[in-house]
């Protein structure tokens, strides 16, 4: 049965919601800050999604037509890593977010997360490979397997999500956007607009919130939420999210075990049509977001920050802005958060990282023009 977001009313999951949720802070847009930084543009990938730094210092690059590139910064040679997974490059989507496994130096084993194909229907898939490299600058996935599915696959081509991060006792998680259907973000038969919570093979940890219940409820952390297209843990291991709102209402959540964030049934944002959603502060049960953004910021790629070359930036989270065609910086205080301070980066911004020695890397948006720029970060 499909289900409206009027009818999900009656279905609020009982004992998902939780009580005590905090009202919002809105953050307005700031006049722009002056820089601390130098920017340097270093090589152009073809729509560029997700990167992430190996020990040695060189960089794999996911570009959304199925293309994972490994880039050494210091002498700029772009070599190509083959085995990747049949991939659908669609509007929203592609080859998606790619992470390494904690033990890396060790076992090798790298996630990527891409648009799945399956009898006219999509659906964002994570894989776990190990990587081998040659001595020309490329390499190869080799013992590819999927542990994850959004299940079930739908037709369109948008709201996948599929960041992946590790946290510090070695599970996987995984955000899975609700594919612009609305109510799956409340339907406990989907993993449909939740952020999911795995161990490092794909099976389920025992301690879930809802793990007695099997099936694709059991990797379910917390549900309602939209397109996540950032997630970060913080210095003391608790897990950060924003996600793109509708028209209007752009969000970043603190992540708390089988908690329900409310998305369709709220939202500090209104549906494209005009239809109004009922803001967060009418609805206590479901967390409100630590902040939320109108005009919308567009949040897309995330990194909490914790080297030495931008000292003031110490324990804050770094998030592209694509609309917006920003850096964000946001304070963390606690369980709240503020947006510090805006750079203006004049083009749209897809991912943030850190890289070895402090600096912070940008990919550029690719999905509109097809190139983009991996930018480069450095104190002034």
């Amino acid at each position: 049965m499909i289900l409206s977001p009027r009818n999900l009313a009656t279905l609020l999951c009982l004992a998902l919601s939780s009580s005590g949720a905090v009202a919002a802070t809105t953050a307005n847009a700031p006049a722009p800050a002056t820089p601390p930084f130098a920017v340097a543009e270093i090589v152009r990938f073809d729509h560029p999604w997700a990167m992430t730094f190996l020990p040695d210092g060189r960089l794999l690059v996911t570009e959304m037509g199925g293309a994972l590139r490994l880039f050494n910064p210091v002498n700029k040679h772009s070599g190509t890593v083959t085995g990747v997974p049949r991939v659908s490059h669609v509007a929203q989507g592609g080859l998606g977010d790619i992470v390494l496994h904690p033990q890396f130096a060790t076992n090798s084993l790298v996630y990527l997360s891409f648009v799945e194909p399956a009898n006219g229907r999509l659906g964002a898939a994570v894989a776990r490979a190990r990587l081998t490299l040659d001595a020309a600058g490329g390499g190869a996935l080799e013992d590819l397997k999927v542990i994850w599915r959004q299940d079930p696959k739908k037709s369109g081509d948008g709201h996948f999500g599929y960041r992946l991060a590790f946290d510090r006792d070695g599970k996987l998680w995984i955000s899975s956007s609700e594919r612009k259907e609305f109510d799956p973000a409340q339907d406990m038969t989907t993993n449909l607009g939740k952020i999911i919570r795995l161990n490092d093979d794909g099976s389920v940890p025992s301690d879930n919130p809802f793990a007695d219940r099997g099936g694709v409820t059991a990797q379910v952390w917390s549900l309602g939420h939209r397109n996540i297209l950032g997630i970060a843990f913080d210095a003391k291991g608790q897990l950060w999210a924003h996600e793109m709102g509708p028209q209007g209402g752009d969000e970043l959540n603190r992540i708390e075990k089988g908690a329900n964030y409310g998305y369709p049934l709220v939202s500090n944002g209104n549906h494209y049509d005009g239809t109004p959603i009922p803001d967060h502060s009418t609805r206590p049960e479901f967390r409100a977001p630590v902040i939320t953004w109108t005009p919308v910021i567009s949040p897309a790629g995330f990194v909490i920050y914790d080297g030495a070359k931008f000292p003031a930036w110490k324990g804050s989270g770094l998030i592209g802005g694509m609309s917006s065609k920003s850096l964000v910086r946001v304070e963390f205080n606690g369980d709240s958060a503020r947006e510090a301070e805006r750079f203006d980066m004049q083009r749209r911004i897809r991912e943030v990282e850190q890289g070895p020695d402090g600096a912070v890397w940008l990919l550029e948006d690719g999905t509109r023009g097809g190139q983009g720029w991996l930018l480069k970060l450095t104190p002034r």
